[in-house]
């Protein structure tokens, strides 16, 4: 879904390549251009984005991507997150992009299946700071990573997953790019090359699931700091591929080779309607195709409060076929989770914690929590069906099929997960879910202050009031 309005960016974003298309998009916008749904769609999601980072640090998720940062020793202006002095702007955005995503709590864009704001946020702010720039033109270089992030993802319909590519990573690297040279002030050409150059930077592969590795958490960190590296080598005059795009050694040619991907008509609406509106909040800290089952599970505790998980003799878990590959296959890994990160991962683990332990939180996926056996023993009842729910690529929809150990049954289903568009979370149910995060770090009065300069990130000369994050 998105959001349709008449604002056009000064620049032609009708000819060219993909890649020059999408430079003049982002050379062009102003913040003035944006409508003004789009602006508090944008705001907020840097606020839940944070909000997310700051959580992570305070539970020592991730704790190597600070610690390394830190050893380097090299200083500079830009704000990462626990880091106490400043740093180059691609190393803050390699931070930032992996704590802001290692909750797995981040926001996701449906269509595109992305975590869209874990990699262009941090992006746009660490080069920000680096360019000096004010906070009208970060706040429309947000904009223009989200759009370009979503529209790339988009238009392969849900492929990458299938090849075992984290969209987040591989097409996440051009919102970043497109964010960071925004920030930086690159001209339409400039732009374009950067987008050429950041191609082959694109990378992330899904084979964390194997084994609960980390690698997941690092492609956002990863593919901010390529779309400082990536801008800062076309602003000294590197030259991309300006067939990037649609080239036949091209990024879609090549990461989906046999699968034809027609991008046009997502540029075709660049200026004219928005994605960001339609970018999906997360209310748990774990894999997207998770939620719509818990919330169903939690919609039947709450119409049934005497429920308790001794009642309950195994369930049913339903999904999507991406689902299935996600969050419940191999099924003897996924009813026992070998790491907090795999359990992010796994439907019934969740579906165990909230029955229980009442609710699915940052404090669900710790080492003891995982080892729980109260919790692993309901784990091993699950099993699933496979559904289909929305035409487009991927809703998140799902839901949950209770059998009691009496010969109850209890049945839930929602077509849409909550967060997206089509169920949405309310303004106050994320800015809630904000101030829980960031008050695990910053006191009320930090907390408050980030809110109110976030809020009116458009009127900020510069971006100094990022320093807070530093803790």
């Amino acid at each position: 879904m998105t959001t349709t309005a008449p604002a056009t960016p000064a620049a032609d974003t009708g000819t060219g390549t993909a890649a020059q298309r999408l430079g003049a998009f982002t050379a062009g916008l102003r913040h003035t251009d944006l409508p003004a749904e789009v602006v508090t769609a944008a705001r907020l999601h840097v606020l839940d984005t944070l909000g997310c980072g700051i959580a992570a640090l305070a539970l020592g998720e991730a704790a190597y991507a600070v610690a390394g940062a830190d050893e380097a020793g090299t200083a500079g202006p830009a704000a990462a997150l626990g880091v106490p002095h400043g740093l180059p702007a691609a190393e803050a955005a390699f931070v930032n992009g992996v704590l802001c995503h290692a909750l797995d709590f981040d926001d996701t864009h449906p269509d595109s299946v992305i975590h869209v704001s874990a990699a262009v946020t941090p992006a746009a702010f660490a080069a920000g700071q680096a360019a000096g720039a004010d906070g009208a033109t970060v706040l429309a270089a947000i904009v223009a990573g989200n759009e370009v992030s979503t529209r790339v993802g988009a238009a392969a319909g849900g492929q990458f997953h299938a090849r075992g590519l984290h969209p987040s990573g591989v097409c996440g690297v051009f919102g970043a790019t497109a964010a960071a040279a925004r920030a930086r002030g690159l001209d339409a050409d400039r732009t374009a090359q950067a987008l050429g150059i950041a191609g082959s930077m694109a990378s992330g592969l899904l084979e964390f699931l194997a084994d609960g590795a980390d690698t997941k958490r690092l492609h956002p960190g990863w593919a901010a700091q390529a779309g400082i590296t990536a801008t800062r080598l076309a602003a000294h005059g590197a030259r991309g591929p300006a067939t990037v795009f649609e080239g036949v050694r091209g990024f879609y040619a090549t990461y989906l080779h046999g699968i034809e991907v027609d991008l046009a008509p997502q540029l075709d609406t660049l200026g004219q309607s928005w994605n960001t509106p339609s970018i999906a909040y997360k209310p748990y800290p774990a894999c997207h195709y998770t939620h719509a089952p818990v919330d169903a599970l939690a919609g039947i505790l709450r119409d049934n409060p005497s429920l308790r998980a001794a009642d309950v003799a195994s369930m049913v878990a339903y999904t999507d076929a991406t689902g299935v590959g996600l969050v419940l296959e191999p099924a003897a890994d996924k009813a026992r989770p070998r790491t907090p990160y795999d359990a992010k991962f796994s439907l019934p683990f969740c579906l165990a914690s909230l029955l229980v332990h009442g609710t699915v939180d940052v404090a669900s996926f710790t080492p003891d929590r995982i080892a729980d056996e109260a919790v692993l023993a309901l784990s091993r009842s699950v099993s699933y069906e496979q559904r289909t729910y929305s035409p487009r690529p991927d809703a998140f929809g799902g839901g949950v099929r209770v059998l009691t150990t009496d010969g109850r049954t209890f049945e839930a289903e929602l077509r849409y997960q909550r967060g997206g568009a089509e169920n949405p979370m309310t303004e106050a149910d994320v800015l809630d879910k904000y101030r829980a995060n960031a008050g695990l770090v910053l006191g009320e009065d930090g907390v408050r202050a980030l809110e109110r300069d976030v809020t009116a990130l458009q009127d900020h000369t510069d971006l100094g009031f990022l320093a807070v994050v530093r803790g």
